[in-house]
């Protein structure tokens, strides 16, 4: 039988997690999965290969996780997603090489560090009445701010002390419409979902009391996510893209997650046979 390795977390309590639609369709094909936290998975050498699936505390101690990554991949284990994109990926700063690619995205900026007065002017810098401030190495919308001119504060500066910000003009649309997530398994579209955040909050997370609703993408929601994996060149085994509607009417990239995208198999009655399809392709190549 074919031995998986999923990666995760310690502490599990404060996240919805459904993997195990997943890997109940995987051990009817076979193949058994053994979820480990990330930090205890150095030594992977008695897996066939490691998928690196829910470990959603990595950004807290980025070098650790790179370093089990490496170790995993120094042991001849196959591991998805390839190390090489997770270290790009892991940087926000990868949303300007993709919209040099032709990719459209949320302008953003970026710089390490901030003052009160930088803070406040930040809005006014992108043209906005606000804005929104989040890590460049950052998941779960931590120390993420919505930033007025009247609303910057030391306590948010205090969270980028000597540390590598983003910041974007705050969306409408993702009160109003939602963030649109498309997800990619092997390449080819699995499933859609719409996460709208509860009411007077702009974070879409459902850790954060937003709201997931299932969704049959639309054309144009297609065309936009599949120009996204098309500039990633070969594509990796699992891949979310986030998509909003800016103030134009467009669609842009809010973030591409390749890292260990929250997959919402629960959402779509086929989407645990999809990823298994996938990793059935993906373990025949190697």
């Amino acid at each position: 039988m074919t031995r998986l390795c999923f990666l995760t977390l310690e502490d599990r309590a404060d996240f919805v997690i459904d993997d195990e639609l997943a890997i109940a369709e995987l051990a009817r094909r076979g193949i058994a999965v053994e979820e480990v936290p990330w930090r205890r998975a150095g030594d992977a050498s008695g897996y066939d290969a490691v998928v690196i699936r829910t470990p959603w505390d990595y950004q807290r101690d980025l070098p650790a996780f790179l370093a089990t990554l490496d170790a995993i991949a120094a042991a001849g284990v196959p591991l998805a997603n390839d190390p090489t994109l997770v270290r790009w990926n892991a940087d926000k700063r990868y949303l300007g090489e993709l919209a040099a690619r032709g990719v459209p995205i949320v302008p953003t900026t970026y710089g390490v560090g901030l003052t009160v007065d930088e803070l406040r002017g930040m809005p006014g810098r992108l043209g906005v009445g606000e804005c929104v401030v989040k890590p460049v190495v950052g998941a779960n919308a931590d120390d993420t701010y919505r930033v007025t001119a009247e609303s910057a504060s030391q306590e948010v500066v205090s969270r980028y002390v000597d540390r590598a910000w983003m910041a974007q003009p705050f969306v409408e649309a993702v009160v109003s419409e939602g963030e649109h997530s498309l997800f990619f398994f092997d390449g080819e579209l699995s499933h859609a979902i719409v996460k709208i955040p509860r009411r007077g909050d702009f974070r879409v997370q459902e850790e954060h009391g937003g709201e997931i609703l299932a969704e049959e993408a639309t054309a144009e929601l297609v065309a936009a996510a599949t120009g996204v994996m098309a500039a990633l060149g070969d594509p990796p085994l699992q891949a979310r893209v986030d998509l909003v509607r800016l103030a134009d009417g467009s669609l842009a990239l809010m973030e591409l997650e390749a890292i260990e995208p929250s997959l919402y198999f629960r959402m779509h009655p086929r989407a645990p046979a999809h990823f298994a399809d996938a990793i059935e392709r993906w373990l025949a190549r190697r």
